[in-house]
């Protein structure tokens, strides 16, 4: 397995390229520098590309690597000639250890996210056997073809229109360009740069800009990947790639607004400027991924902003604070409704008890995951810490509210609740599971921080500052080594209270799509007249045909099509010699001349049996076409020629 990962190397250095380059070349000469830089990095480049995207697609401008890099070059320049009217600024931490180890700290957290990810993923061209993979990989496929990746014009692949945000797909589009390699295989590049590079570089930040600690910065970019909530848990469920990506750059986005408040700064026109654009690029980079994770860096930024405003002790100036924390939850309470009215609402109801909801936040264990129980001692340690100190105790209010958004989505069904304050994420427990780590995290941090400076205060009362970090780091990797070679991360499934023991990327013969199917979509090309559409069952696994293959094969996402053509064919389309509807039908969804048969289908949330669309073989009408295994292709000679 490893030798098949180490093959993709070139994919991951340019799926890393795309995501990171543009925001090092532009962030470096407004002052950010080391791990803010690094961190920030990605926020910058999302926001490129997904607004690149988008000016492209309303002007013509063919999406390319080429067009891509020449705006990316482009917006560089621009960020150049702001950051030489703005001037560069620098931001200093505690130096309590040595100049190497934060670094090597890093570098340890990344390769243990690594090593997370690519254990589940298995094969760097595994494809998620999950019913949202098909929209998203078909959609990068449209990308590829159509030349235009914006957001305004992607949901076209499935025949609809409006906004749905692209910055996942135009990324992993760019990587398929860039190297002419696979879309599963990019996507997979793009998954372990967002788990493994993004994730922990945004949370160390984080952390280091909380505490002005590199020690604390270190402890997280190890921890990183302690939780399977996130970023893993993303990957398994759904498979909910923009919410990843969103959810990754949370982090660092929070830290880049915490900041600006820390930069000194002697002209309000310029701090004001600089404010202004690190907003947009945020908002840009967010909304353009998944908006709902534009609703958490609010809020967050909202608490965070009303802990500075309200803990001035100073009377001056105390009506213009509290009428800025007004304006500030206004806001937040304008974005949480549009973003709620927005949504299709609620999708999943309530499977716990209130009691089991909170010892699951308290423990770890959000949607009956095997409690994280050493991970979540550091993190009520750091609680305890964090109360203590003013400055950073806001961090424990976001802690408590994604914990409550969970008892609330575990527990509680009132439509009120589901409806319209947990709309946003669709009443989903998974997606709001995945917000803890953004707390728990660097609450683990500092609760190792602090708890390895008191016993190695009570063994060895003198040891040096600079000795202390080190040694607990040390013992977080090898906790976290044990974590990853002993804990399971089998994928939880919460309404039937079972578990998923086998990767939900690898292909046997009970998935969405076994190797056999597989291996007749990618040979469609050779097996079908060019311009013919193909139709299946979406619920067995033909969705991914389009994708694989470039052939029109349809239905495009894992939903049934609604016209009443597809309900004709979804129960009679084997009776098609002897049925003149079935052929009125065929007509209709652009006269299909060719169907996969991968079985009748199943049951289950998004699947479908659809009987008329399996056992053609000595039907009236169809003709053998290819063969892998169980699955075939069929030619439709009930309709004429």
């Amino acid at each position: 397995m490893i030798l098949h990962w180490l093959a993709e190397t070139p994919a991951l250095l340019v799926a890393t390229a795309v995501v990171f380059v543009p925001g090092i070349l532009g962030l470096y000469t407004i002052g950010l520098r080391g791990l803010a830089l690094l961190a920030a990095a990605p926020v910058f480049g999302v926001a490129a590309t997904a607004v690149l995207a988008l000016v492209f697609g309303a002007v013509g401008v063919p999406w390319s690597p080429l067009s891509w890099t020449i705006g990316v070059l482009v917006l560089v320049g621009a960020s150049w000639g702001v950051g030489r009217f703005l001037g560069a600024e620098s931001h200093r931490t505690k130096a309590e250890c040595p100049a190497w180890f934060l670094p090597a700290a890093i570098g340890g957290g990344i390769l243990i996210g690594m090593s997370r990810l690519i254990a589940y993923i298995v094969d760097p061209a595994g494809i998620s056997q999950t019913n949202d993979a098909v929209f998203h990989m078909n959609a990068v496929r449209f990308i590829v073809e159509t030349a235009d990746a914006s957001s305004l014009h992607v949901s076209e692949v499935v025949g609809g229109s409006g906004f749905y945000p692209a910055a996942w797909h135009a990324l992993v589009s760019l990587i398929v360009g860039f190297t002419g390699t696979s879309i599963p295989i990019a996507a997979n590049m793009l998954t372990v740069v967002i788990g493994a590079l993004i994730w922990p570089l945004g949370i160390a930040w984080l952390s280091q800009t909380i505490t002005s600690s590199r020690a604390v910065a270190a402890y997280a970019a190890v921890l990183s990947s302690a939780l399977q909530t996130f970023p893993l848990l993303m990957f398994q469920w759904g498979v909910l790639f923009p919410n990843a990506l969103s959810t990754a750059l949370v982090p660092a986005a929070v830290a880049w607004v915490i900041l600006l408040a820390q930069w000194p700064s002697s002209d309000r026109v310029r701090g004001f400027i600089r404010a202004t654009l690190v907003v947009a690029v945020v908002v840009a980079a967010l909304a353009l991924s998944q908006p709902a994770a534009l609703l958490v860096w609010v809020a967050i930024c909202v608490v965070w902003a009303t802990s500075q405003l309200l803990s001035v002790v100073s009377r001056e100036g105390l009506a213009l604070r509290i009428g800025l924390v007004v304006v500030l939850w206004a806001t937040l309470g304008t974005v949480w409704f549009v973003l709620a009215k927005g949504t299709s609402g609620s999708h999943w109801p309530p499977f716990r008890g209130k009691l089991e909801a909170f010892v699951d936040v308290l423990l770890n264990g959000q949607v009956l995951i095997p409690f994280a129980w050493t991970i979540s001692v550091l993190a009520l340690l750091g609680v305890v810490v964090v109360v203590r100190d003013t400055s950073s105790r806001w961090l424990v209010g976001i802690w408590a509210g994604v914990s409550a958004l969970y008892v609330l989505v575990a527990s509680v069904g009132h439509p009120l609740v589901r409806d319209v304050l947990l709309a946003p994420w669709y009443a989903d427990p998974y997606r709001l599971a995945a917000l803890a780590p953004i707390a728990v995290v660097p609450l683990a941090a500092i609760g190792a921080d602090a708890s390895t400076r008191w016993i190695t205060g009570r063994i060895r009362p003198r040891i040096a500052d600079v000795r202390i970090a080190p040694i607990g780091v040390a013992a977080a990797v090898v906790l976290m080594l044990i974590l990853v070679l002993v804990r399971p991360v089998a994928m939880p499934a919460f309404l039937d209270g079972t578990y998923d023991r086998e990767s939900r990327y690898v292909l046997t013969s009970d998935t969405f799509l076994d190797s056999d199917e597989r291996e007749l979509l990618e040979s469609l090309p050779t097996r079908v007249d060019p311009g013919s559409r193909v139709i299946g069952n979406p619920s067995t696994g033909t969705g991914f045909g389009y994708m694989l293959s470039g052939v029109d094969v349809y239905p495009r996402t894992w939903s049934q099509p609604t016209s009443a053509a597809w309900v004709v064919l979804s129960e009679r389309l084997r009776d098609a010699g002897g049925d003149p509807e079935v052929c009125d039908a065929l007509a209709t969804l652009g006269d299909a001349r060719y169907v996969l048969d991968f079985g009748l289908g199943e049951v289950g949330p998004g699947r479908y049996e659809l009987p008329g669309m399996t056992d053609f073989e000595g039907q009236d009408g169809f003709e053998i076409v290819a063969a892998e295994g169980d699955a075939s292709l069929w030619r439709i000679t009930a309709c004429g020629p």
